[in-house]
């Protein structure tokens, strides 16, 4: 009764039977050892020509799932067929996969875990190396990134990470639309661009169509994409430079702060907006925007400038917009501003382009949301390959259904 039980649980079918089970409560562990009839024969596990007969066969065992608080393995003299094509093959049983040591139900059951828990408790859970798991999980996040479809990306987001903090960077690919991650790499170069060209051949998809890159203003992104993605237009993120404009409303805070203690302590007031303002900041803001100071007047230009970029719509608008803007900041005798105005003139088209293609970072902010969380949940991880794998687990809206596990 008992074999036919796990017979029907594990669903073993002829040619194959359950020959014993051992329940060993010392060990903790639940052993079902399989055989099969004799005369049997297996189809060639490479090319899957049918009915060859068995060469010889090797023993194999594959954890599986556990059976109350015992491990369970399943064991199998597993044939190994002789392809007049193919030659000398070892069969592959539906429960498994080469080279694996576990069920597909347990791999499955690891993979739904490592969405929620660091691999080293899983280890710690199911009574495994976090190695063995690493080397499982990779293989499934790799085949599904392997099958994903590149075929309707046109507009790309491109941003860098780090596995650990101040080193070990990496470069993260989005697709604007959809929000998935498309590819990560080690490095924040140039080459990064290089390899995301090589990737895109192997998800149906060319450089070609990618007509829109959204990014910041790192000279290595510009050039990379200038060789290889050479029929994108480049948008930079409007955050990076309003994170550039603030820091030189800052720089002339901190100078003029040295001669007017008035403004020490005024950091804030100066840098947030005024509608997150609490209302004594509100109020700071509204005396001292009065005083002819070179800070106030560097705040007007800030909130200038943000104003394009809040009510501007027309490309061509903001072109005047900005252009005027620029003849203000470069009269302005405030260097930090002058500074900025020089960067913006130098990077000008890929700032005007925002007019044009609205792409901004928010899908690309999200996504390193929850890469700063697999961070956090994985404290630390021992290799990039390991931090990109759950980067693709996390984000990149993999498809890991029952049909990929075989």
């Amino acid at each position: 009764m008992e074999e036919q039980l796990f017979s029907v649980a594990l669903g073993i079918a002829p040619p194959m039977y359950i020959n014993e089970i051992e329940l060993d409560t010392k060990e903790g562990t639940l052993n079902i050892q399989l055989d099969f009839y004799k005369g049997s024969k297996f189809p060639c596990s490479e090319c899957g020509a049918e009915g060859l007969p068995i060469h010889d066969t090797e023993m194999k065992t594959w954890r599986h799932l556990n059976f109350f608080q015992y491990k369970c393995y399943i064991k199998l003299p597993t044939p190994r067929t002789r392809c007049k094509d193919c030659g000398v093959r070892l069969w592959i049983p539906p429960w498994g996969r080469t080279r694996s040591g576990f069920t597909l139900l347990f791999e499955a059951f690891v993979l739904t875990l490592a969405k929620e828990m660091p691999i080293s408790k899983i280890g710690e859970l199911v009574g495994e190396h976090d190695t063995r798991l690493w080397r499982l999980l990779g293989y499934h996040v790799r085949k599904a990134h392997g099958e994903k479809d590149f075929s309707n990306v046109t507009q790309l987001g491109i941003d860098e990470t780090s596995s650990r903090k101040g080193h070990n960077y990496v470069t993260v690919f989005t697709d604007m639309k959809s929000g998935e991650v498309l590819f990560a790499t080690e490095g924040k170069g140039a080459d990064t661009i290089a390899k995301f060209a090589e990737e895109m051949p192997k998800h149906e998809s060319t450089v070609d169509q990618i007509s829109e890159v959204a990014m910041d203003m790192s000279p290595a992104f510009i050039s990379g994409v200038a060789t290889y993605l050479p029929a994108a237009s480049v948008t930079f993120d409007k955050f990076h430079v309003v994170q550039a404009l603030n820091k030189a409303q800052d720089e002339v805070r901190r100078t003029e702060q040295k001669i007017n203690p008035l403004l020490k302590g005024t950091r804030y007031v100066w840098l947030k907006n005024e509608y997150n303002l609490t209302p004594q900041q509100r109020k700071q803001l509204k005396s001292l925007s009065k005083e002819n100071s070179k800070t106030a007047r560097a705040y007007k230009m800030k909130v200038t400038f943000q104003d394009i970029y809040r009510h501007i719509s027309d490309p061509e608008a903001a072109d005047v917009a900005i252009k005027k803007w620029l003849s203000w900041a470069t009269r302005s005798r405030l260097e930090p501003f002058k500074d900025f105005a020089k960067m913006v003139q130098r990077h000008y088209t890929g700032i005007i382009r925002y007019f044009t293609s609205r792409l901004t970072s928010g899908k690309m902010e999200g996504i390193n949301s929850r890469i700063q969380e697999v961070k956090r949940r994985g404290r630390g991880f021992r290799n990039i390959y390991n931090f990109i794998t759950m980067i693709y687990l996390e984000t990149a809206g993999l498809d890991l259904s029952a049909t990929h596990l075989k």
